[in-house]
């Protein structure tokens, strides 16, 4: 079995279980671990064994989203870096909604950004009570990497949602937006997320993957592939140029830490953040 250091990867009962495992970063999704994942998918893809994908978080969180103070560190600039993070991060989203087999994610704690687009792409979402959801780049200056929020709610309420960066979305809320499947209670989101990937194994497995292709295939008709490009070519030409907004969280967070430079953009947007 391939040893990995920011996931956990087990297989059971045709079911193959990713973990992103850095409690301690709240699972945010750094460059190695965007790795680990696509390895993890390349050898759930291959396993003839493997029917269903799950996707879940250690810890207090899903995950925090992509990881800011990684990006702080490297301080990257220009096109071709940039455009280097954007496609692995862009491509790694997209191996959930894109793969042959069917995805579920299990989501309890703070699901953001990054993350939040995750949990988008699996074919199936499982949220505990608890789980907490929401896009709030735009506030510090960032696009949106993988834009697949107006095909999951409409283009109302994902504007709604991006332009004015909500990250409190609720459980609740995310169901009847159809951001999720299904709300459970805290702590059993694993649990279920499980039992649905157990009945799904059940299934002739090339009916499973050939009503997904068949499914995905709607979307594909529509452009969903193209939009999603231009949406990541945007967010490009957003990130190598560099904001404002973008340029002064960050210096905050170098000058005196991530949790102050969070504080900083919650403090512009005190009295305005409007969930629901």
């Amino acid at each position: 079995m391939q040893n990995f250091k920011s996931i956990l990867f087990q297989y059971e009962n045709n079911i193959a279980h990713i973990t992103l495992n850095r409690p301690e970063r709240l699972n945010a999704l750094d460059k190695d671990t965007l790795i680990e994942i696509n390895t993890a998918m390349d050898l759930a893809e291959a396993d003839q064994n493997v029917r269903v994908i799950v996707l879940s978080g250690s810890g207090r969180a899903f995950s925090s989203g992509f990881d800011l103070k990684a990006q702080m560190q490297a301080n990257p600039s220009g096109e071709k870096a940039w455009r280097e993070i954007l496609d692995l991060d862009f491509n790694t989203t997209m191996r959930f909604w894109n793969s042959p087999k069917p995805t579920v994610a299990a989501v309890h704690g703070a699901c953001m950004a990054g993350a939040f687009e995750f949990a988008l792409s699996c074919d199936i979402a499982i949220a505990s009570e608890e789980a907490i959801f929401g896009e709030p780049e735009l506030k510090f200056g960032a696009g949106i990497v993988t834009l697949l929020l107006p095909w999951i709610v409409g283009p109302k309420k994902a504007k709604d949602i991006i332009f004015t960066g909500q990250d409190r979305i609720d459980a609740t809320s995310a169901l009847q937006m159809g951001i999720i499947s299904r709300v459970v209670k805290t702590g059993s989101h694993i649990e279920v997320a499980m039992q649905i990937a157990r009945s799904i194994a059940l299934v002739d497995p090339k009916v499973v993957m050939g009503t997904k292709k068949a499914m995905n295939g709607t979307y594909e008709i529509q452009g969903i592939h193209k939009a999603l490009k231009l949406a990541l070519d945007i967010d490009h030409q957003i990130e190598s140029i560099g904001s404002p907004d973008k340029k002064q969280f960050m210096q905050v967070a170098r000058e005196r830490g991530m949790r102050e430079a969070i504080a900083w953009r919650d403090a512009r947007f005190a009295g305005t953040q409007v969930n629901g």
